[in-house]
């Protein structure tokens, strides 16, 4: 098999610092910051003139990643921000957690929203989707027992 493992899921921000203090709210941890730039890697994004500002966030167990990035060049497209669960593409991240009211609450206090309700599914989980800086949604995961 071709595939070992996957490394990480990038996440492409506005607001680096904000979607950075977010995801060490909710426990992550920052591994590394820096900026990238020149040929090769606009070769790899097809892209021309690339300046980009990184953040690596890894769960505390070591086994999951993501990679923040803020493009300083060139100019982003936009997007929805809002864009419902259910709209092609990558749409969530989601994180295993325990006391998943004090983490929503947490969250909350920094601005972050419920995107539905906080639910129990049988007696296996209590989940939520939460939505963060930069529109990202983030499904918690308390499992039960």
């Amino acid at each position: 098999m071709a595939i070992q493992r996957m490394d990480h899921v990038g996440i492409v921000v506005d607001d680096l610092a904000a979607a950075t203090e977010f995801f060490v709210e909710l426990g992550l941890e920052l591994q590394g910051e820096g900026t990238v730039e020149g040929r090769w890697v606009d070769r790899i994004v097809a892209l021309d003139g690339v300046q980009v500002e990184y953040a690596f966030m890894q769960t505390p167990d070591g086994h999951g990643r993501l990679e923040l990035i803020k493009f300083r060049s060139p100019s982003t497209q936009g997007g929805n921000r809002d864009a419902p669960a259910n709209t092609p593409g990558i749409r969530h991240v989601a994180f295993a957690i325990e006391d998943i009211d004090a983490v929503v609450a947490g969250l909350r206090a920094r601005g972050a929203e419920l995107v539905g309700e906080l639910v129990r599914y049988e007696d296996s989980y209590r989940l939520c989707y939460v939505r963060g800086p930069e529109g990202i949604i983030v499904e918690l995961a308390e499992q039960l027992g």
